[in-house]
C-alpha cells in the first residue's frame, strides 16, 4: 500500500468514526492534517478516491492554503 492509499484509508477511518453531525468537521480535520502529504495531488482525484462530493474540493483547497501558516503558529498536524 502507497503512503496516499494509507492516508486515504485513515481519512475515511476517521470520518466513519465521527460522531453523526460532526463527520464533515472531521473531514476539514483530516484535510489538515494530510493538506502537506497530498498538496501535489489534484483536489478532483481526492474527492473521487474519498468517494465524496467534488464540491470538497474548494474546502481541499482552503485547508492548502492554510495548513503552514497554522504549523508556524505551533500545529502539531500529527496530534488531529
Amino acid at each position: 500500500m502507497t503512503k496516499e492509499q494509507e492516508i486515504y484509508k485513515a481519512i475515511k477511518s476517521a470520518r466513519s468514526k465521527a460522531p453523526l453531525g460532526e463527520k464533515t468537521a472531521e473531514l476539514h480535520l483530516q484535510f489538515l492534517k494530510y493538506a502537506q502529504d497530498l498538496s501535489s495531488i489534484d483536489r478532483k482525484a481526492i474527492c473521487e478516491e474519498l468517494g465524496i462530493s467534488i464540491t470538497y474540493t474548494a474546502e481541499i483547497g482552503k485547508m492548502r492554503n492554510i495548513v503552514d501558516r497554522l504549523v508556524k503558529a505551533g500545529l502539531d498536524v500529527n496530534k488531529i
